[in-house]
Protein backbone atom coordinates (compact mmCIF):
# COMPACT_ATOMS: atom_id res chain seq x y z
CA UNK A 1 0.00 0.00 0.00
CA UNK A 2 1.36 3.45 -0.87
CA UNK A 3 0.40 7.11 -0.81
CA UNK A 4 -2.81 7.69 -2.72
CA UNK A 5 -4.30 4.30 -1.99
CA UNK A 6 -6.50 5.85 0.72
CA UNK A 7 -8.91 8.65 -0.25
CA UNK A 8 -7.79 10.68 2.79
CA UNK A 9 -4.09 10.58 1.94
CA UNK A 10 -3.84 13.91 0.12
CA UNK A 11 -5.73 15.88 2.77
CA UNK A 12 -3.70 14.34 5.60
CA UNK A 13 -0.36 14.93 3.88
CA UNK A 14 -1.29 18.51 3.03
CA UNK A 15 -2.24 19.19 6.65
CA UNK A 16 1.06 17.74 7.87
CA UNK A 17 3.01 19.91 5.42
CA UNK A 18 1.12 22.99 6.64
CA UNK A 19 2.06 22.12 10.20
CA UNK A 20 5.72 21.68 9.27
CA UNK A 21 5.75 25.03 7.46
CA UNK A 22 4.20 26.67 10.51
CA UNK A 23 6.85 25.09 12.69
CA UNK A 24 9.66 26.26 10.41
CA UNK A 25 8.31 29.82 10.37
CA UNK A 26 7.90 29.78 14.15
CA UNK A 27 11.56 28.82 14.51
CA UNK A 28 12.56 31.98 12.67
CA UNK A 29 10.95 34.02 15.44
CA UNK A 30 13.59 32.87 17.92
CA UNK A 31 15.74 35.46 16.12
CA UNK A 32 13.23 38.32 16.33
CA UNK A 33 14.46 41.79 17.25
CA UNK A 34 12.91 41.59 20.70
CA UNK A 35 15.12 38.60 21.55
CA UNK A 36 18.65 39.90 22.28
CA UNK A 37 21.41 38.71 19.95
CA UNK A 38 23.28 36.57 22.46
CA UNK A 39 23.76 32.84 22.41
CA UNK A 40 21.81 32.27 25.65
CA UNK A 41 18.83 34.33 24.48
CA UNK A 42 18.70 32.75 21.00
CA UNK A 43 18.95 29.24 22.45
CA UNK A 44 16.24 30.06 24.99
CA UNK A 45 13.94 31.23 22.18
CA UNK A 46 14.27 27.87 20.44
CA UNK A 47 13.98 26.03 23.75
CA UNK A 48 10.73 27.89 24.44
CA UNK A 49 9.41 26.68 21.10
CA UNK A 50 10.54 23.06 21.48
CA UNK A 51 9.10 22.84 25.00
CA UNK A 52 5.70 23.81 23.66
CA UNK A 53 6.00 21.73 20.55
CA UNK A 54 6.01 18.81 22.98
CA UNK A 55 2.50 19.65 24.15
CA UNK A 56 0.99 20.94 20.90
CA UNK A 57 -0.82 17.71 20.10
CA UNK A 58 -1.68 16.98 23.73
CA UNK A 59 -3.78 20.13 23.57
CA UNK A 60 -4.90 19.80 19.95
CA UNK A 61 -5.78 16.11 19.89
CA UNK A 62 -5.08 13.85 22.87
CA UNK A 63 -7.14 15.84 25.42
CA UNK A 64 -9.37 17.79 23.02
CA UNK A 65 -12.50 15.60 22.99
CA UNK A 66 -14.77 17.15 25.65
CA UNK A 67 -16.70 13.91 26.06
CA UNK A 68 -13.51 12.21 27.27
CA UNK A 69 -11.86 14.89 29.39
CA UNK A 70 -8.35 14.76 30.82
CA UNK A 71 -6.60 17.20 33.17
CA UNK A 72 -3.49 18.33 31.30
CA UNK A 73 -0.53 20.09 32.94
CA UNK A 74 0.50 22.70 30.40
CA UNK A 75 3.37 24.14 32.42
CA UNK A 76 6.13 22.32 34.30
CA UNK A 77 9.84 22.74 35.04
CA UNK A 78 10.40 21.56 31.48
CA UNK A 79 7.65 23.54 29.72
CA UNK A 80 7.04 27.27 30.14
CA UNK A 81 4.17 29.24 28.64
CA UNK A 82 2.33 32.52 28.95
CA UNK A 83 4.05 34.43 31.75
CA UNK A 84 3.90 31.33 33.94
CA UNK A 85 4.48 31.80 37.65
CA UNK A 86 7.22 29.55 39.03
CA UNK A 87 5.22 28.92 42.22
CA UNK A 88 1.96 27.99 40.48
CA UNK A 89 1.06 24.76 38.81
CA UNK A 90 -1.24 25.19 35.80
CA UNK A 91 -3.64 22.58 34.47
CA UNK A 92 -6.56 22.62 32.08
CA UNK A 93 -9.29 20.33 30.80
CA UNK A 94 -11.34 20.88 27.65
CA UNK A 95 -15.06 20.66 28.52
CA UNK A 96 -18.37 21.77 27.02
CA UNK A 97 -21.56 23.35 28.32
CA UNK A 98 -23.75 20.33 27.56
CA UNK A 99 -22.07 17.70 29.73
CA UNK A 100 -21.74 17.18 33.48
CA UNK A 101 -18.30 16.49 34.93
CA UNK A 102 -16.86 15.39 38.25
CA UNK A 103 -13.39 16.22 39.58
CA UNK A 104 -12.32 14.04 42.50
CA UNK A 105 -9.13 13.59 44.43
CA UNK A 106 -7.21 14.99 47.39
CA UNK A 107 -6.99 18.72 48.03
CA UNK A 108 -3.34 18.74 49.15
CA UNK A 109 -2.03 21.72 51.11
CA UNK A 110 -1.20 24.37 48.49
CA UNK A 111 -1.99 27.79 49.93
CA UNK A 112 -3.82 28.87 46.75
CA UNK A 113 -6.21 26.57 44.89
CA UNK A 114 -8.59 27.67 42.17
CA UNK A 115 -10.82 25.97 39.60
CA UNK A 116 -12.21 28.33 36.94
CA UNK A 117 -14.78 27.67 34.23
CA UNK A 118 -13.65 29.47 31.08
CA UNK A 119 -16.02 30.73 28.42
CA UNK A 120 -15.73 31.52 24.74
CA UNK A 121 -12.97 33.61 23.23
CA UNK A 122 -14.23 37.04 22.15
CA UNK A 123 -14.50 37.80 18.46
CA UNK A 124 -11.49 39.68 17.02
CA UNK A 125 -12.00 43.42 16.86
CA UNK A 126 -10.17 46.03 14.76
CA UNK A 127 -7.03 47.18 16.55
CA UNK A 128 -7.30 44.44 19.18
CA UNK A 129 -5.10 41.37 18.98
CA UNK A 130 -6.24 38.15 20.64
CA UNK A 131 -3.70 36.12 22.56
CA UNK A 132 -3.08 32.70 21.03
CA UNK A 133 -4.90 29.51 22.02
CA UNK A 134 -5.44 28.09 24.60
CA UNK A 135 -5.56 31.59 26.12
CA UNK A 136 -7.87 34.50 25.43
CA UNK A 137 -11.08 33.20 27.01
CA UNK A 138 -13.03 34.84 29.82
CA UNK A 139 -13.52 33.28 33.26
CA UNK A 140 -17.25 32.61 33.76
CA UNK A 141 -17.16 31.43 37.35
CA UNK A 142 -14.66 29.91 39.73
CA UNK A 143 -14.10 28.25 43.08
CA UNK A 144 -11.28 28.76 45.57
CA UNK A 145 -9.95 26.06 47.82
CA UNK A 146 -11.13 27.84 50.95
CA UNK A 147 -14.71 27.77 49.58
CA UNK A 148 -14.75 24.02 48.98
CA UNK A 149 -16.09 21.33 51.25
CA UNK A 150 -13.19 18.98 51.89
CA UNK A 151 -13.28 15.82 54.01
CA UNK A 152 -11.02 15.35 57.01
CA UNK A 153 -8.54 13.37 54.94
CA UNK A 154 -8.38 16.00 52.17
CA UNK A 155 -10.63 14.13 49.75
CA UNK A 156 -13.13 16.13 47.69
CA UNK A 157 -15.50 16.04 44.76
CA UNK A 158 -16.44 19.01 42.56
CA UNK A 159 -19.21 18.87 39.95
CA UNK A 160 -19.19 21.06 36.85
CA UNK A 161 -22.35 21.69 34.84
CA UNK A 162 -25.85 20.28 35.10
CA UNK A 163 -28.11 20.90 38.08
CA UNK A 164 -26.73 22.55 41.20
CA UNK A 165 -25.14 20.05 43.60
CA UNK A 166 -24.37 21.99 46.78
CA UNK A 167 -21.28 24.07 47.52
CA UNK A 168 -18.82 22.05 45.41
CA UNK A 169 -20.52 22.84 42.12
CA UNK A 170 -19.69 25.17 39.23
CA UNK A 171 -22.26 26.07 36.56
CA UNK A 172 -21.53 26.12 32.85
CA UNK A 173 -23.01 28.01 29.90
CA UNK A 174 -23.43 27.20 26.20
CA UNK A 175 -20.10 29.01 25.64
CA UNK A 176 -18.11 27.05 28.19
CA UNK A 177 -15.05 25.42 26.66
CA UNK A 178 -12.52 24.52 29.36
CA UNK A 179 -11.48 24.37 32.99
CA UNK A 180 -8.41 26.24 34.23
CA UNK A 181 -6.90 24.94 37.47
CA UNK A 182 -4.18 26.80 39.40
CA UNK A 183 -2.37 25.89 42.59
CA UNK A 184 -0.09 28.40 44.30
CA UNK A 185 2.61 27.35 46.76
CA UNK A 186 4.30 29.29 49.55
CA UNK A 187 6.22 27.06 51.94
CA UNK A 188 8.37 24.31 50.44
CA UNK A 189 6.50 21.73 52.55
CA UNK A 190 3.13 22.28 50.81
CA UNK A 191 1.75 19.35 48.82
CA UNK A 192 -0.11 19.49 45.49
CA UNK A 193 -3.67 18.37 44.94
CA UNK A 194 -4.03 15.02 43.20
CA UNK A 195 -7.17 14.83 41.09
CA UNK A 196 -8.87 13.43 38.03
CA UNK A 197 -11.84 14.42 35.89
CA UNK A 198 -14.56 12.33 34.29
CA UNK A 199 -17.74 13.02 32.38
CA UNK A 200 -20.82 11.69 34.15
CA UNK A 201 -22.23 8.88 32.03
CA UNK A 202 -18.92 8.11 30.29
CA UNK A 203 -19.32 4.37 29.67
CA UNK A 204 -17.93 3.76 26.17
CA UNK A 205 -14.29 3.97 25.05
CA UNK A 206 -13.21 7.09 23.25
CA UNK A 207 -13.57 6.74 19.46
CA UNK A 208 -10.36 6.65 17.47
CA UNK A 209 -9.50 9.98 15.79
CA UNK A 210 -10.80 10.30 12.26
CA UNK A 211 -8.85 11.85 9.38
CA UNK A 212 -10.97 14.99 9.77
CA UNK A 213 -10.08 15.24 13.48
CA UNK A 214 -6.41 14.66 12.73
CA UNK A 215 -6.40 17.40 10.11
CA UNK A 216 -8.12 19.79 12.51
CA UNK A 217 -5.56 18.90 15.19
CA UNK A 218 -2.62 19.55 12.88
CA UNK A 219 -4.01 22.95 11.94
CA UNK A 220 -4.68 23.82 15.61
CA UNK A 221 -1.20 22.67 16.65
CA UNK A 222 0.38 24.70 13.85
CA UNK A 223 -1.46 27.82 14.93
CA UNK A 224 -0.45 27.11 18.53
CA UNK A 225 3.30 26.89 17.88
CA UNK A 226 3.10 29.96 15.65
CA UNK A 227 1.24 31.86 18.36
CA UNK A 228 3.71 30.82 21.06
CA UNK A 229 6.63 32.22 19.09
CA UNK A 230 4.81 35.25 17.73
CA UNK A 231 2.89 36.49 20.78
CA UNK A 232 5.60 36.44 23.46
CA UNK A 233 6.60 39.04 24.48
CA UNK A 234 5.03 41.01 21.62
CA UNK A 235 1.43 40.69 22.77
CA UNK A 236 2.21 41.73 26.34
CA UNK A 237 4.42 44.62 25.22
CA UNK A 238 1.76 45.91 22.84
CA UNK A 239 -1.46 45.12 24.68
CA UNK A 240 -1.07 44.03 28.29
CA UNK A 241 -2.35 46.57 30.80
CA UNK A 242 0.09 45.44 33.49
CA UNK A 243 3.32 45.50 31.42
CA UNK A 244 5.04 48.62 30.07
CA UNK A 245 8.29 48.07 28.12
CA UNK A 246 9.00 51.81 28.17
CA UNK A 247 9.62 51.62 31.94
CA UNK A 248 12.87 49.68 31.93
CA UNK A 249 13.89 48.42 35.39
CA UNK A 250 10.75 49.96 36.91
CA UNK A 251 7.37 48.46 37.69
CA UNK A 252 4.42 50.30 36.14
CA UNK A 253 2.80 52.65 38.64
CA UNK A 254 -0.60 52.05 37.06
CA UNK A 255 -2.16 49.86 34.39
CA UNK A 256 -1.91 51.01 30.81
CA UNK A 257 -5.34 51.82 29.34
CA UNK A 258 -6.25 49.26 26.71
CA UNK A 259 -9.73 47.96 27.55
CA UNK A 260 -8.87 44.33 26.81
CA UNK A 261 -12.01 42.15 27.03
CA UNK A 262 -10.17 39.27 28.73
CA UNK A 263 -7.12 40.56 30.60
CA UNK A 264 -8.17 43.53 32.69
CA UNK A 265 -8.45 44.60 36.32
CA UNK A 266 -12.10 43.55 36.67
CA UNK A 267 -11.49 40.00 35.46
CA UNK A 268 -8.27 39.77 37.47
CA UNK A 269 -10.52 40.11 40.53
CA UNK A 270 -12.41 37.03 39.33
CA UNK A 271 -9.09 35.26 38.84
CA UNK A 272 -8.19 36.15 42.42
CA UNK A 273 -5.07 38.15 41.74
CA UNK A 274 -3.42 41.51 41.24
CA UNK A 275 -0.54 41.27 38.78
CA UNK A 276 2.20 43.52 37.42
CA UNK A 277 5.31 42.92 35.33
CA UNK A 278 8.58 44.79 34.90
CA UNK A 279 10.93 44.67 31.92
CA UNK A 280 14.56 44.65 33.06
CA UNK A 281 18.05 44.92 31.60
CA UNK A 282 21.28 44.36 33.53
CA UNK A 283 24.89 44.86 32.49
CA UNK A 284 27.40 42.27 33.77
CA UNK A 285 28.57 44.54 36.61
CA UNK A 286 25.10 45.74 37.67
CA UNK A 287 22.50 44.62 40.18
CA UNK A 288 18.88 45.68 40.67
CA UNK A 289 17.37 46.16 44.12
CA UNK A 290 13.58 45.66 44.26
CA UNK A 291 12.04 46.97 47.47
CA UNK A 292 8.59 47.24 49.05
CA UNK A 293 6.86 47.50 52.39
CA UNK A 294 6.21 44.07 53.90
CA UNK A 295 2.49 43.27 53.99
CA UNK A 296 0.07 40.44 54.73
CA UNK A 297 -0.62 39.59 51.07
CA UNK A 298 0.19 36.17 49.70
CA UNK A 299 2.54 37.54 47.06
CA UNK A 300 4.78 35.83 44.53
CA UNK A 301 7.66 37.06 42.38
CA UNK A 302 9.10 35.19 39.37
CA UNK A 303 11.98 36.04 37.06
CA UNK A 304 11.15 35.35 33.41
CA UNK A 305 13.05 35.26 30.14
CA UNK A 306 12.54 37.51 27.16
CA UNK A 307 9.65 35.36 25.91
CA UNK A 308 8.03 35.78 29.36
CA UNK A 309 8.79 32.14 30.13
CA UNK A 310 9.68 31.48 33.75
CA UNK A 311 13.39 30.90 34.27
CA UNK A 312 14.83 27.64 35.58
CA UNK A 313 13.00 27.43 38.91
CA UNK A 314 13.91 23.76 39.42
CA UNK A 315 17.60 24.46 39.90
CA UNK A 316 17.91 28.23 40.44
CA UNK A 317 16.81 31.01 42.81
CA UNK A 318 14.43 32.74 40.39
CA UNK A 319 11.22 32.88 42.46
CA UNK A 320 10.11 33.93 45.93
CA UNK A 321 7.04 33.95 48.16
CA UNK A 322 6.55 35.15 51.76
CA UNK A 323 7.59 31.93 53.50
CA UNK A 324 10.93 31.86 51.68
CA UNK A 325 11.84 35.54 52.07
CA UNK A 326 13.67 37.54 54.72
CA UNK A 327 12.35 40.95 55.83
CA UNK A 328 14.79 43.68 56.84
CA UNK A 329 14.59 45.19 60.31
CA UNK A 330 12.96 48.35 58.95
CA UNK A 331 9.95 46.31 57.79
CA UNK A 332 10.82 46.35 54.11
CA UNK A 333 11.53 43.50 51.73
CA UNK A 334 14.52 43.90 49.43
CA UNK A 335 15.26 41.54 46.57
CA UNK A 336 18.63 41.66 44.83
CA UNK A 337 18.63 40.60 41.18
CA UNK A 338 22.16 39.98 39.94
CA UNK A 339 24.07 37.86 37.47
CA UNK A 340 26.19 36.27 40.20
CA UNK A 341 25.38 35.36 43.79
CA UNK A 342 25.88 38.44 45.99
CA UNK A 343 25.57 36.44 49.20
CA UNK A 344 22.26 38.01 50.23
CA UNK A 345 19.41 35.69 51.18
CA UNK A 346 16.89 37.31 48.81
CA UNK A 347 18.94 36.86 45.64
CA UNK A 348 17.12 36.58 42.29
CA UNK A 349 19.26 34.76 39.73
CA UNK A 350 19.28 36.09 36.13
CA UNK A 351 20.50 32.75 34.75
CA UNK A 352 23.00 34.76 32.69
CA UNK A 353 20.38 36.57 30.59
CA UNK A 354 20.95 40.26 29.93
CA UNK A 355 17.23 41.06 29.62
CA UNK A 356 13.98 39.64 30.93
CA UNK A 357 10.85 40.29 32.95
CA UNK A 358 9.91 40.14 36.62
CA UNK A 359 6.28 39.29 37.37
CA UNK A 360 4.75 40.05 40.79
CA UNK A 361 1.39 38.66 41.92
CA UNK A 362 -0.78 39.28 44.95
CA UNK A 363 -3.21 36.39 45.44
CA UNK A 364 -6.74 36.59 46.93
CA UNK A 365 -6.85 40.36 46.38
CA UNK A 366 -7.10 43.05 43.74
CA UNK A 367 -4.81 45.32 45.73
CA UNK A 368 -1.41 45.90 44.16
CA UNK A 369 1.94 46.69 45.76
CA UNK A 370 4.06 49.81 45.36
CA UNK A 371 7.57 48.77 44.35
CA UNK A 372 10.76 50.81 44.37
CA UNK A 373 13.75 49.79 42.27
CA UNK A 374 17.38 50.94 42.26
CA UNK A 375 20.04 50.03 39.69
CA UNK A 376 23.47 49.83 41.32
CA UNK A 377 26.91 48.39 40.74
CA UNK A 378 27.13 44.81 41.94
CA UNK A 379 30.27 45.49 43.97
CA UNK A 380 28.58 48.44 45.72
CA UNK A 381 25.49 46.56 46.95
CA UNK A 382 26.49 46.87 50.60
CA UNK A 383 26.35 50.66 50.28
CA UNK A 384 22.69 50.50 49.22
CA UNK A 385 21.32 47.80 51.56
CA UNK A 386 20.75 47.86 55.32
CA UNK A 387 23.70 46.51 57.26
CA UNK A 388 21.48 43.78 58.73
CA UNK A 389 20.04 42.48 55.43
CA UNK A 390 20.05 38.69 55.70
CA UNK A 391 23.03 36.97 54.13
CA UNK A 392 23.85 33.32 53.41
CA UNK A 393 27.03 31.28 53.24
CA UNK A 394 27.83 29.19 50.17
CA UNK A 395 26.82 26.10 52.17
CA UNK A 396 23.49 27.66 53.12
CA UNK A 397 22.85 28.61 49.48
CA UNK A 398 23.54 25.05 48.41
CA UNK A 399 21.03 23.89 51.02
CA UNK A 400 18.41 26.31 49.66
CA UNK A 401 18.92 24.95 46.16
CA UNK A 402 18.58 21.34 47.34
CA UNK A 403 15.35 22.15 49.18
CA UNK A 404 13.99 23.93 46.11
CA UNK A 405 14.90 21.02 43.84
CA UNK A 406 13.24 18.35 45.96
CA UNK A 407 10.13 20.46 46.66
CA UNK A 408 9.52 21.36 43.02
CA UNK A 409 9.84 17.71 42.02
CA UNK A 410 7.23 16.84 44.68
CA UNK A 411 4.85 19.51 43.35
CA UNK A 412 4.91 17.86 39.93
CA UNK A 413 4.96 14.29 41.29
CA UNK A 414 8.29 13.71 39.56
Amino acid sequence: MAFGDCPDDEALRSAWKRFCRNLEEAGELAFKDLNPATGLHRADGLRFLTQNLGQAFDLALETKNTKYPVIHAFCSPFRKLGGDNADYTYQQAWIDGDSVYRISGNRGTARFFNIAVQGARPEPQPGRRLLHEPFGDRPETNMFGHDMEVAWDGSFEVYIGGEERGPNWLPTTPGTRKLFIRQGFDDWSELPARMRIERIGMSEPRPMPTPAEMIEAMDWAGDFVSGVANDWPDWAWDHSEDTNPDLLNRFPGERRPYDDPVYNAALDKVRGRAITSMCWKLEPDEALIIEWEANDHFWMMTNMGQFMNSMDYLYRQVSYSPARTRIDSDGRIRMVMAHRDPGYHNWIDTCGFERGHICARNNFTSEGTEFRTELVKHDALAEHLPSDSATVTPEERAGQLRERFHSILRRYLL
